[in-house]
């Protein structure tokens, strides 16, 4: 590498076995790495540069970090994880695969055919935001097309914010999104049509409810200005949010064995995830998990807290397994 921060192609040659490959760099996976690092371990980081926040200009709710440029933050954790000895480098990993072998470890290969292995594995591959078929609303994803009121609310608030049905939950994120505007209108588009209830609801609070289906978005100077319904009405709006399903980048983790399952909220699914106890543990001995790749909703402060509590967790592990090689190289003599 040429410097603390650089994340280097494809060459694992320096090393061919490490105590744990963490495959993903972002805010959980730089996390548990840094934390590794700091414990003396030899830690190889596998990145696909894939950041689900790289639209974002800004991430929030990160004390002492508020506002940075989500680039910015992971090239400091790339510098903090190198600076203790961690490795990085850029590449995708196509599998994942035990060692035969009592305490082998793994196996980890790369879609260029590279393979490297482990003792331990932390998989932190995040999610994919899957968006309603609504032309435009890729091109305008995480800038005023939205969907977390705390990442974003702030910097939308008092202005005229549009809310996109598409399921049951679209109620509740119509009234979230109140507390940060005034202006706030619920487009029905696919979604079920509101109770009696959360009509009654919708309107104490003052949140119109459109009918119509929403053809797409209208732009002038790189700016979302309105939201055009079938028929060519156009309703002046400067932020959409949308319910995105949340589907875990879960191909490392099934082929290990782990099958991301169900996650519900509020009677609806919203996304798939992978399963790990508190501190990260997959049913897989020897496999964690951390991020939003098994917690859906995490915002990147947590996800950095989750790779700490897994990078702690994995070391401990580790600390076992070396006791008991030691036990038995001791009683060997």
């Amino acid at each position: 590498m040429t410097s603390r921060t650089d994340v280097s192609d494809m060459d694992m040659k320096q090393r061919q076995r490490y105590d744990v490959v963490v495959v993903g760099g972002g805010a959980a996976g730089l996390s548990g790495a840094l934390t590794l690092a700091r414990a003396r371990r030899s830690v190889l980081v596998i990145d696909a540069g894939e950041p689900r926040n790289a639209p974002a200009s800004q991430v929030h709710n990160y004390l002492g970090r508020e506002s940075t440029p989500p680039g910015e933050l992971l090239e400091i954790g790339r510098g903090e994880v190198t600076g203790y000895g961690g490795e990085i480098v850029r590449g995708r990993v196509a599998s994942a695969e035990r060692l035969p072998g009592e305490g082998r470890g793994f196996r980890v290969v790369t879609e260029d055919g590279t393979a490297v292995e482990a003792r331990r594995l932390l998989v932190t591959t995040g999610l994919v935001d899957e968006l309603p078929p609504v032309p435009g609303l890729a091109e305008r994803w995480g800038r005023e097309v939205l969907h977390c009121p705390y990442c974003h609310g702030r910097e939308v608030a008092d202005r005229p914010i549009g809310v996109l049905s598409v399921g049951p939950l679209a109620v509740h994120q119509a009234l979230m999104w109140r507390q940060w505007s005034d202006d706030v209108t619920l487009f029905r588009h696919t979604g079920p049509e509101p109770t009696d209830e959360e009509y009654e609801q919708l309107a104490a609070r003052g949140v119109a409810v459109v009918d119509g289906e929403v053809e797409g978005l209208e732009v002038e100077d790189d700016r979302m200005t309105g939201v055009r319904l079938a028929g060519g009405r156009v309703i002046g709006r400067e932020a959409l949010v949308v319910q995105a399903r949340f589907t875990a980048r879960s191909a490392v983790l099934e082929s290990l064995g782990l099958v991301p399952v169900p996650q519900e909220m509020g009677g609806e699914v919203i996304g798939t995830y992978v399963p790990t106890d508190p501190v990260g543990a997959t049913e897989v001995p020897g496999v964690w998990a951390a991020g939003n790749v098994t917690r859906l909703t995490e915002q990147v402060i947590g996800a950095a807290a989750a790779g700490l509590m897994a990078g702690a967790a994995i070391n401990g592990d580790l600390i076992a397994e070396d006791t008991r090689n030691a036990v038995e190289a001791r009683r060997r003599g």
